[in-house]
């Protein structure tokens, strides 16, 4: 078996499963995986790799039989975090992930940290069988974009401790607060820790915020995020979004009112109206309900069957045209409200129609007026009314008429003068507009019609509902990198309020872009998906069913970037000095910093008694900058706890934690403090910057140098070491040859005379990883000789900035460097370098990721750059080309260079022997400076011009020259070609020959002599001559755009000859000769050879009667061409039996009677003089088996064709004959053996008798004799003739006539 095709890549059978534990506990990770190559399994906690060897004690890495785990030992709060193990082999690699929560003891909890929520209860937690479960929802989806149509997954990861098997949460999705349920629209999942909502076809309808709810009998934990839906793009430019939302109200069994919201894009254009399709449910055919597009979103739709159920959709019009409809409405029948009350719990099977049944009416009795008639509603499209039945009893089927009179008159009118209405409700529609209308009602049942009911006031016919008022003082509000707030004042008086629509539009660019696509019912919004820096404006919109209301004036613009918030707390206060009544302190930056440079730091004490921390008291009004002070006034031998906040320009942070419990007591030890400050820069994969401040304390002596040291930041304390063995007196450090990937923390000693002193705070760890985008400084040289250092920032924030540092401390003397800044690039430029330049430069990039650079600017460099800066001082101008010689037409001699770059302002001194020489009758100059061509042009050449020639080049402060010298053979070199040229010249004044005569032989391999001419008129005259006699004119000679032409078709010996081609005029004549004798001839015609060669088909096998034979074709022959047939790479000689020869443009090799010893290699050799052609076949194997079983078959067939009995004639088709006359035919009979002779009369066979005479003589003859004819006779006669290679037969006609009849037909 294939080894290759049993491998496979890694795959999880098992993956790890998150947990969460309390600290001091320990954890298994577990996975089992499979794959061949058996894959290399390593495991990674916050994606650097885990070695339990650097961490003995810590971890435990195991792998048996395909089942891998990690063992953490003792966990603590470092240990949470993501873990993820990772399986390769050489068919690919795959990863799992799971994540570690460690959690404290009650009364362990950090105080700063917000408390856990819990389930209300007095009790405390709710617990399962005495377990408390502990949810968290990780992997969370976040704000999502889609399109209609679209199909989107929401997902979140949802990790319960502890786990327990058979428990499973309650999994719940809500949309804007209601509960979702599963149907064609939302597809839930839960698969033990992972719940998914998938929206199966987006419709604008699914926009909204989603919430995931996991409920354990202990409480619920949620998470929310907004999704949004964009309209699918329409079918015609320009066209208005779909509707959305469109729902049915006010369903009876004569019409169904239904009800939408219009899109939040019309396209360009106001939307016209819109149109309402229903369908039956169970079918699929759409019909539209309105002829002309209404724009008030409520429509009542009538002639609904009764019982029928129901789905309806809306399109929006414009004048590009119609949108996608809208979603479906939910399924409605048409049926009265109390009629689906007593339906409703039936569980009959479903039809597609329900079944209405009602009871008997009363007999006999007129029903009574209807009761409360009015108004419900009223459009310029129609008018719903609405009343009461009858109070009297047994009038179920009682039916209405509804009748109207317009305002001021007597006259009423029924308006369903057909059907009666069944329900108490009523549509009416083409009533005028504007008109006012009074309308009644009567009941009818069999026994008749009743009274009418008290008719309705005078009602106006037009829209009651007004389209809303615009919003007003429209705010946002900064919020994240890519979302912004509105905020707005909502529409005054507006009656039926849907929502609001939000547009944004980038400043400037006039382009306005929905923010939400479906309406939202409150006046604050975050939109999102918006361009991090750019700056927006935005306006807002009402709506109700009558409409959209105008634009809200635009908003302020507004940058979108992350909101200012204040900063975390600051972390690691430690002491640095300390006397009798005051402590120096030290913390650590936050890790968030809120948005916005820190602008100062609140230090807080407390005195500790008996382990009772008292009341905290500031120890600075004024906030401090540095990241250390003094706090004074306390006193000597009590102990004191501190606590610091961060401020910012958001405001003042909440504080750190409470410090360790410090004495004040003063130090009196000999070796320094602790250094403090420890900043990390510059991180690469190999390397980086170490930062830190000198310690407060100095001891004893002056600190004079300080030891770094490194570790892992998982290894023991045991494995710190020193990175450098001799102190540095400097505050600074790079670190090398660090391990890629690794992380590290750090630490910094000071020593003094007297020893090494206390270690700083240890760094937070840095992982060893050049991150993505970073760059470097670099340094450049202007073109005036400018040196200047260059940073540039691809993470660059509204608010980050570029602070450059010599040696490590901020520059702030602008008298040494200029600093400019555009955009992401930042430019050191030093205004005079020199010595007390030389140092480290750094460059560091605010609000970032730690985006760094430093540039050492040694004594060699400086150096180096000063050279280079001379050169663009006093620049050299470059040139493409030295000075150089040419001739030119009449012998003429340029002398030119070229140079890369020259302004307008250059010029140029030509020199010859060290004299200017000018322009004058000998010499022509020429300065093009657009291409920095230089020239001079001398007529010709004189033993008084060798010499040397310079040109001298100035341009502003760049100079250069270039020269030639001519002089000896050189110089007698140039001048005699010079010479010749000039003669050529004179030559081509009259008629010439540009090209000399040559041949060419043509794709049909005829020979084509031709030249080219020059400066011909009409009166020059072309004479071809061969062997010097002239050609004549109709000898196929061609003068057309100057190229004379002789063609020689199949050329042969005798075209052989010295041509010759003479052109002349009044202005003189020039002649051309090409001889085509003895060795020209010959490479003409192997030429000719070749072309005939190459024109060869593939050599063949076929099959003929007499044996086998070879052929192949070529596009033309010629007598002269010599080929040469080849078997098994020696020539062949020819005889009886194999013969070649050519056959129009066929050459072939004639194999007769061919037998095994004929199997071989054929080959077929043209000869052209120079390597000749092969082409050959392999008569050989299967190739010769099916050849030579052809010709067998052939030499067969020959063979039966030959021998076939044959009637070789003499034979008429039709004899006519008088009765009593003889009859005798003779007829050639052929055939090897001697065919068997038959003769048939009308198809039957006849034999020899007295009356007629059959003979076969001689095996070739064959007669047929009557002696005396009667009219029996008349009829068809056959002779067939037969042997064993075949069959013939001859046919004739016996007509016998009475002479009588003879007489009388010619009468």
């Amino acid at each position: 078996m294939n080894e290759d095709s049993l491998m496979h890549p890694p795959e999880f059978v098992i993956k790890p499963r998150s947990h969460t534990v309390w600290e001091k506990q320990c954890v298994r990770l577990h996975c089992t995986v499979t794959g061949w190559p058996n894959p290399r399994v390593v495991w990674y906690k916050n994606n650097v790799a885990i070695e339990s060897i650097a961490n003995p004690g810590k971890y435990k890495l195991e792998s048996r039989y395909s089942v891998h785990s990690l063992d953490i030992n003792r966990c603590d709060f470092d240990d949470t975090a993501q873990y993820h193990v990772s399986a390769m082999n050489s068919k690919g690699e795959l990863s799992a992930f799971a994540s570690v929560v460690v959690k404290r003891f009650k009364g362990e909890v950090d105080e700063y940290m917000p408390a856990p929520r819990r389930a209300s209860t007095k009790d405390g937690p709710v617990s399962e069988y005495g377990v408390t479960f502990q949810t968290h929802i990780v992997d969370k989806f976040g704000v999502s974009f889609g399109r209609e149509g679209e199909t989107m997954s929401l997902g979140c990861t949802v990790v319960i401790y502890p786990s327990l098997h058979r428990y499973q949460p309650e999994v719940q999705w809500y949309k804007d607060g209601v509960l979702l349920s599963p149907s064609k629209w939302y597809q839930m999942h839960w698969s033990g820790d992972r719940a998914t909502l998938t929206l199966a076809h987006l419709n604008k309808e699914d926009e909204g915020l989603y919430t995931l709810r996991v409920t354990t009998k202990s409480g619920y934990e949620t998470y929310s995020s907004y999704v949004f839906v964009r309209d699918s793009d329409a079918e015609m430019e320009g066209a208005p979004g779909a509707p959305l939302d469109v729902r049915c109200l006010d369903a009876n069994k004569d019409y169904i009112i239904v009800t939408w919201k219009q899109p939040a894009v019309d396209g360009g254009h106001s939307i016209l109206g819109y149109f309402v399709d229903r369908c039956e449910v169970g079918t699929n055919h759409w019909i539209q309900c309105n002829d002309t597009p209404v724009k008030f979103a409520r429509f009542p739709v009538t002639g609904l069957v009764e019982g029928r159920s129901y789905v309806f959709r809306v399109r929006a019009i414009n004048n590009s045209g119609m949108s996608h409809p809208s979603r479906v409405s939910e399924p409605v029948a048409a049926m009265d409200p109390g009629d689906r009350a007593r339906l409703r719990g039936t569980s009959a099977p479903w039809t597609g129609q329900i079944i209405v049944t009602e009871e008997e009416p009363a007999e006999g009795i007129v029903p009574g007026r209807p009761l409360e008639l009015q108004v419900t509603e009223a459009t310029k499209n129609y008018v719903v009314l609405s009343w009461k039945p009858p109070g009297e009893k047994g009038l179920e089927g009682v039916r209405y008429y509804v009748e109207k009179c317009v305002s001021g008159t007597d006259t009423w009118q029924r308006v369903n003068t057909e059907i009666p209405v069944k329900s108490p409700r009523f549509a009416l529609f083409d009533l005028a507009e504007g008109k006012s209308y009074s309308f009644r009602v009567r009941c009818c049942n069999p026994a008749g019609v009743g009274e009418p009911s008290d008719p309705t006031e005078a009602t106006t016919v037009g829209d009651k509902l007004d389209i809303p008022s615009a919003p007003s003082k429209v705010v946002p509000i900064r919020n994240t990198d890519t979302s912004v707030v509105v905020s707005w004042v909502a529409s005054s008086d507006a009656k039926e309020l849907v929502g609001y629509y939000i547009e944004g539009s980038i400043v400037g660019s006039n382009v306005w872009e929905p923010c939400n696509n479906k309406p939202v019912n409150v006046t604050r919004f975050i939109c999102h998906g918006l361009m991090t820096g750019e700056k927006y404006v935005f306006r807002v919109r009402a709506v109700n069913a009558a409409g959209l209301s105008g634009f809200s004036p635009e908003s302020e613009p507004v940058e979108v970037k992350a909101a200012i918030a204040s900063p975390a707390p600051p972390f690691g206060i430690s002491v640095l000095e300390c006397v009798r009544d005051s402590m120096v302190l030290a913390w650590k930056q936050p890790s968030f910093i809120g948005g916005a440079d820190i602008s100062g730091y609140f230090v807080d004490y407390r005195e500790v008694v008996d382990g009772v921390p008292g009341k905290w008291h500031e120890a600075n009004i004024k906030a401090v900058s540095e990241r250390a002070y003094r706090v004074s006034d306390l006193m000597e031998n009590r102990k004191y706890q501190f606590q610091v906040r961060a401020a910012n320009m958001a405001g003042v942070g909440i504080p750190s934690l409470p410090s360790d419990t410090f004495p004040c007591k003063e130090w009196t030890i000999a070796v320094p403090g602790p250094p403090h400050d420890l900043q990390v820069r510059e991180v690469r994969n190999d390397s980086l910057v170490l930062l830190w401040k000198p310690p407060v304390y100095q001891g004893r002596d002056a600190v004079n140098g300080f030891y770094i040291d490194i570790k892992e930041e998982d290894a023991p304390v045991e494995a710190w070491r020193s990175v450098n063995n001799k102190a540095t007196e400097k505050t600074y450090m790079k670190i090398k040859n660090l391990k890629e990937g690794e992380v590290f923390v750090f630490r910094v000693r000071a020593q003094n005379k007297a020893g090494v002193g206390k270690t700083s705070e240890v760094t937070e760890p840095v992982s060893a990883v050049t991150k993505p985008g970073t760059n470097e400084i670099s340094v450049a040289v202007d073109d005036d000789g400018i040196i200047s250092l260059n940073f540039e920032c691809c993470d660059l924030t509204p608010d980050s900035k570029f602070v450059w540092s010599k040696n490590y401390e901020e520059i702030t003397d602008a008298s040494r460097l200029t600093m400019e800044t555009k955009g992401n690039k930042s430019k050191a430029v030093f205004n005079t370098p020199a010595e007390e330049d030389i140092g480290i430069y750094s460059c560091i990039v605010t609000h970032t990721d730690g985006a760094s650079s430093s540039y050492d600017l040694s004594e060699q460099e400086l150096k180096r750059l000063l050279e280079v800066s001379h050169d663009h001082k006093f620049p050299i101008i470059p040139l493409k080309s030295e000075l150089a010689v040419e001739l030119l037409e009449k012998g003429r001699v340029r002398f030119w260079l070229q140079a890369e770059k020259i302004s307008a302002d250059g010029k140029v001194d030509y020199v010859f022997n060290e004299n200017l020489i000018s322009q004058g009758e000998k010499y022509k100059m020429n300065f093009d400076k657009s291409t920095g061509v230089i020239e001079m042009i001398m007529e010709s050449l004189t033993p008084a011009d060798e010499g040397t020639f310079t040109f001298r080049l100035k341009d502003g402060k760049a100079t250069n020259q270039s020269s030639l010298v001519l002089i000896g053979d050189v110089f007698k070199g140039l001048q005699k070609e010079s010479e010749f040229q000039m003669k050529e010249w004179v030559r081509k004044q009259g008629p010439h020959f540009i090209e000399y005569l040559s041949y060419e032989v043509t794709p049909e391999c005829c020979v084509l002599l031709k030249c080219k001419v020059g400066n011909v008129k009409k009166e020059t005259s072309a004479l071809w001559y061969k062997d010097g006699q002239e050609i004549k004119a109709d000898e196929h000679l061609g003068f057309t755009e100057g190229v004379l032409k002789l063609e020689i078709a199949q050329i042969s010996k005798k075209d052989s000859g010295v041509y010759e081609v003479v052109l002349k005029d009044d202005r003189g004549k020039d002649t051309s000769k090409l001889n085509l004798t003895d060795q020209g001839f010959k490479d003409l015609m192997n030429e000719v050879f070749s072309f005939i060669a190459n024109s060869s088909t593939p050599l063949k096998i076929t099959s003929t009667d007499e044996g086998i034979r070879l052929y192949t074709f070529v596009n033309f022959y010629n007598d002269l061409l010599q080929v040469t047939w080849h078997y098994k790479d020696s020539a062949i000689s020819f005889s009886d039996r194999i013969k070649s020869g050519v056959v129009g443009e066929q050459l072939w090799l004639q194999i007769t009677e061919p037998t095994e010893k004929d199997t071989g290699k054929y080959a077929i050799e043209f000869h052209d003089g120079k390597g000749g052609l092969r082409r050959t076949v392999e008569l050989a194997g299967q190739a010769f088996d099916d050849a030579f079983a052809e010709f067998q078959r052939l030499k067969s067939a020959a063979i039966a064709e030959k021998g076939r009995a044959r009637v070789a004639g003499g034979l008429p088709d039709v004899v006519t004959i008088q009765e009593g006359k003889a009859l005798n035919l003779t007829c050639n009979i052929s055939g090897d053996p001697v065919p068997k002779v038959t003769w048939l009369k009308n198809d039957r066979e006849i034999t020899s008798d007295d009356h007629c005479i059959l003979k076969f003589e001689s095996g070739k003859f064959a007669s047929f004799t009557i002696t005396a004819v009667n009219t029996s006779d008349t009829g068809k006669y056959s002779i067939l003739v037969k042997n064993k290679y075949g069959t013939e037969s001859g046919d004739f006609t016996v007509s016998v006539f009475i002479p009588e009849e003879a007489a009388g037909k010619k009468k």
